[in-house]
């Protein structure tokens, strides 16, 4: 696919791992991987988990990753959070925690992947939801991702639409390809 290098997506997943199923950190890397071999840059908070194993498979397959820390600097990233640096190429120190960095990370981003996920998954998907970002969901991969299709549906009855989630059962590649294709149309 052509002229994909400068879209953006971003990879929202649990940190905490746990709540995921066994696969999910599996597709969180391939999913990384595809945006990567996309030419598309990666674009995550920079922490652990589902993040983490996205920006391992972006950085194999030779793809550029940018985190959002909710650190003020690296000393405090390491530290305090007790957050990873490797698979990424630059860390942006936002200063404003989990919430405020979320929001910084979730409007960078031209589309956002959601893949099993916990609380702070939940306050990306409803800041791209309002914000109209063209989403993805991994579905069957644990956590909050497996009831976002309840949700959607659930608010589009009381009035409130998006005009474009793609849901998928785990199938990484074709996620990436229908979000990238969307994207492209929507900046026509």
């Amino acid at each position: 696919m052509k002229n994909t290098k400068f879209i953006k997506i971003a990879v929202s997943g649990a940190a905490d791992i746990r709540t995921c199923t066994i696969d999910a950190p599996n597709l969180a890397e391939k999913v990384g991987e595809e945006i990567a071999k996309h030419n598309c840059i990666l674009i995550t908070g920079a922490t652990t988990g589902i993040p983490h194993f996205a920006a391992k498979g972006c950085k194999k397959a030779g793809g550029i990753s940018i985190g959002f820390s909710p650190a003020a600097s690296e000393k405090e990233h390491k530290k305090t959070y007790r957050l990873p640096t490797d698979y990424h190429d630059v860390i942006v120190y936002t200063g404003f925690h989990y919430a405020g960095r979320n929001l910084l990370m979730t409007r960078s981003a031209d589309a956002i992947i959601f893949i099993c996920g916990r609380m702070g998954t939940l306050n990306e998907f409803t800041v791209a939801f309002e914000d109209q970002k063209p989403i993805g969901v991994l579905e069957k991969t644990g956590g909050i991702s497996n009831d976002l299709r309840y949700l959607v549906k659930k608010v589009r009855k009381m009035g409130r639409y998006h005009p474009k989630i793609i849901f998928e059962e785990k199938d990484p590649k074709k996620i990436v390809e229908k979000l990238i294709e969307y994207v492209k149309k929507k900046k026509r």
